[in-house]
């Protein structure tokens, strides 16, 4: 299978499947020196775990991480960093119905399209518990970028018509509430109306934002890497993203150029912008503002309604899903979208410190 692979310089491969023994990653180009212990990446993983609260599925995993390379005396070595959480608490028989029919709204009919055969077991490789690897590789690029003064931030914006407030912004609640929201009194509103799509048998989408704060102006391509393009695609890449926005996003598209320009000025000896309406990214380079990184997530697919599909025999049939699946996707994809940021604009960096002839002669200098 292709594309198990992201990155130039700081290059993850995930690997395993929702039902099969474990999971995890392999990381090439960490450099050596970082601190780095399993609760460094335990403490992103728990953010995304089944079986934490009322809105998310009642599959109980401890996802406990286990490092099995690239670590010594509790440094990156620069080696090879794998990797890996065992899945124990499978239960694949729930899924052994689905093997004779395509789920609406899941992979399973591209799959066989694809390969003529999958794995039907809670969807193998096309499972959101695929997401563990990159979350595990994507705490060790919020631990380096950390170093380098960057923070990156991602919460629920929306879930369903209930929006945060980003007047009552509050980074501390992003932990707190069991929907990721920075707004507690949007948060009691989005649980009332998930509990009303749960009683109907139902689910709900919503909206991820990611703020990404401290980035100097000059990351990124002109061209074809452009570091929104190198974003979008690894937010795209998620499982139920279905558009991504940078800055103002689609609104832009209503604008006219005099309302959508970000003035330029002078502050404290550097160039600064009176406004933020490019999400801190022009013409595929960083400008120097918050990078503003905005996500729209499909309703679970996996619904208890009775629904209309076809068997793999070509058969017109009625279908109603067993299993234990999350009414909403979005809070525990969150962190997903956080680590993904954090891995794009990571490599992103470390491939621009060969963009200039002083810089190199800076490093190399004796």
């Amino acid at each position: 299978m292709a594309g198990s692979t992201f990155g130039t310089l700081f290059k993850i491969t995930t690997w395993g499947e929702s039902h099969g023994k474990a999971l995890g990653v392999v990381i090439d180009g960490c450099p050596a020196g970082l601190s780095l212990c399993e609760e460094d990446i335990q403490q992103y993983l728990d953010r995304r775990k089944p079986g934490t609260s009322t809105i998310t599925t009642p599959r109980k995993e401890d996802d406990k991480v286990e490092i099995l390379s690239g670590v010594f005396e509790g440094r990156t070595t620069g080696t090879p960093i794998s990797l890996m959480v065992h899945n124990t608490s499978q239960k694949s028989a729930d899924y052994s119905e689905i093997a004779s029919y395509y789920r609406p709204g899941h992979a399973d009919y591209t799959f066989d399209e694809k390969y003529g055969f999958r794995d039907y077991r809670g969807g193998g490789r096309s499972s959101g518990r695929e997401t563990i690897g990159r979350v595990a590789a994507g705490a060790i690029a919020c631990k380096l970028l950390k170093e380098l003064g960057i923070t990156v931030t991602a919460y629920t914006r929306s879930i369903g018509p209930v929006s945060a407030d980003m007047e009552h912004f509050d980074r501390t609640a992003i932990l707190q509430t069991i929907t990721a929201m920075p707004d507690m009194q949007a948060d009691e509103a989005a649980q009332a109306y998930l509990a009303e799509a749960r009683a109907n048998y139902d689910s709900v989408g919503g909206i991820m934002e990611c703020r990404i704060e401290g980035v100097p102006a000059g990351i990124g391509e002109p061209v074809f890497d452009k570091l929104d393009a190198s974003l979008a695609k690894a937010i795209m890449s998620i499982g139920a993203v279905k558009a991504v926005e940078i800055g103002d996003g689609c609104a832009v598209s209503g604008k006219l150029g005099s309302q959508n320009n970000d003035a330029f000025r002078m502050q404290n000896g550097q160039v600064v912008k009176a406004t933020n309406h490019s999400g801190g990214i022009l013409g595929g380079i960083s400008d120097g503002d918050t990078i503003l990184v905005r996500a729209h997530v499909k309703p679970t697919p996996s619904i208890f309604s009775t629904q209309d599909t076809v068997s793999k025999s070509g058969e017109e049939i009625q279908v109603q899903i067993k299993g234990r699946h999350d009414p909403i996707i979005v809070p525990r994809a969150v962190v997903v979208m956080e680590c993904m940021c954090a891995l794009t604009l990571l490599d992103a960096m470390l491939v621009n410190m060969s963009a200039r002839l002083d810089s190199i002669q800076q490093f190399y200098k004796k």
